[in-house]
């Protein structure tokens, strides 16, 4: 079985809040996941279908599968390394915070296949 992927690395979005979209859309066909990404008000939503079509794009191109028959067989949300930072705190203290970053990995495979 032939698939194409596409992975984002370092996007600076929470790993949680890209999760909440791509469980949404697993399983789903290309174009009824980048239909669902257009209207989802979510901060990961814009990522993901930018994630997808470069996919997509890869299929087509690279592996010379049909644009129609893609769905997407893998969607990966995982961890990436987070920027650690402070907060100014009362009587001199400071209170440590990270900020998170998210690797996608996105697997697309024709339909059928």
């Amino acid at each position: 079985m032939t698939a194409a992927t596409a992975t984002t690395k370092g996007v600076r979005v929470s790993t949680r809040k890209v999760r909440l979209v791509a469980d949404a859309i697993r399983n789903l066909s290309v174009e009824q996941a980048l239909a669902a990404l257009a209207v989802t008000n979510k901060r990961g939503a814009g990522i993901l279908a930018k994630t997808i079509k470069s996919a997509a794009a890869n299929a087509v191109n690279n592996a010379k599968m049909t644009q129609d028959k893609l769905m997407i067989a893998r969607l990966d949300v995982n961890e990436g390394p987070f920027l650690k930072r402070y907060h100014a705190s009362t009587r001199g203290r400071i209170h440590p915070f990270k900020k998170r970053s998210t690797h996608i990995t996105v697997e697309v495979k024709e339909q059928g296949k």
